[in-house]
């Protein structure tokens, strides 16, 4: 498996913090908890702002609290909606109940388990599966209790359920803790781990600038079998851990903006640019390099970005 040059993670729920949300507000965006949309919802905060003169508000949520919001007029737009992650979602909100768009033009995504190049030369790992090998999995150990440790990304987030649901496919739930915990938090025991030359494995994905950071190595997996995936999430099934399995690599993600139908009737103009909207991979992970690394103000980057990009914009108004 091989990601896309330039690349972003994500949790970064301390560089969220909006207000209270006005009622008056035209639109009310959707702000999960990971750098990347972070960055599309202030860009499209900015570009209806100044495009279509309507009053637009941020406010925090998770992917079920904003497709809850979504259905009910509260919340209007969820800049970053990952298929298949979210893909009950999709299907309820957007298939069944027609409460919600989704906007056609997906930016593509890969999601895997990665290591530093200096943990793959010191320890051996190439595959995913090794991790089964309690040996192996030793080499990871930090806190002496004789099973590895590895991040499976953050509380809330559909892909940690369906790396919950791949470490009991292939085995591993049983040398390892899987962890859970914010990126920021992750991403930051990333750069110890470099900076002291410390075995570490952990959730990756694109768009993301951790690979503009460090050197990485996507762990290999037997590849992607629609047979062999049956993911159920815990919102349809108490069961779903027991029921499901996924001992093979993830597909190719695709990331799309959803918006509330009503907005078709409400606000119009608004509802016709949500559905033109179109980035790609390099772009959303520039955007995030900028907040996170560079540690840009996002409602800052997100105008000059707006500015920058003129032409850009003005394709989604047309």
């Amino acid at each position: 498996m091989k990601f896309p040059k330039l690349i972003t993670m994500a949790c970064v729920s301390s560089v969220m913090s909006f207000g209270t949300v006005a009622q008056a507000a035209d639109v009310v965006i959707g702000v999960p908890n990971w750098p990347s949309v972070l960055a599309t919802a202030h860009v499209l905060k900015v570009a209806m702002e100044e495009n279509l003169g309507l009053e637009v508000e941020l406010q925090n949520g998770t992917n079920p609290v904003v497709f809850e919001a979504m259905d009910t007029g509260a919340m209007h737009v969820h800049p970053e909606v990952w298929l298949p992650n979210q893909t009950n979602l999709n299907d309820k909100f957007v298939k069944s109940k027609g409460t919600v768009r989704m906007n056609p033009n997906g930016v593509a995504g890969d999601q895997a388990m990665c290591v530093t190049k200096g943990t793959q030369e010191r320890t051996g790992i190439s595959e995913l599966s090794d991790l089964t090998d309690p040996d192996m999995a030793k080499k990871f150990d930090t806190d002496g209790d004789g099973r590895g440790e590895i991040w499976i990304g953050a509380s809330g987030w559909a892909s940690t359920n369906v790396e919950k649901i791949r470490a009991k496919s292939y085995g591993y739930n049983l040398t390892m803790t899987l962890k859970e915990m914010d990126e920021s938090l992750a991403l930051a025991e990333v750069d110890n781990a470099v900076a002291q030359d410390k075995d570490i494995v952990f959730f990756c994905y694109t768009p993301h600038h951790m690979f503009a950071l460090h050197e990485l190595v996507i762990l290999k997996e037997p590849a992607y079998d629609e047979s062999k995936w049956n993911v159920i999430q815990p919102t349809d099934d108490p069961e779903w851990l027991q029921k499901s399995e996924a001992g093979v690599a993830w597909n190719t993600a695709n990331l799309h903006i959803h918006y509330a139908t009503v907005l078709e009737s409400d606000q119009p103009e608004a509802a016709a640019m949500l559905a033109k909207v179109k980035l790609d991979t390099d772009v959303v992970s520039a955007m995030t390099y900028a907040l996170v690394v560079e540690k840009q103000d996002p409602a800052e980057f997100a105008a000059k970005w707006v500015a920058d990009n003129a032409d850009t914009v003005d394709s989604w108004l047309q």
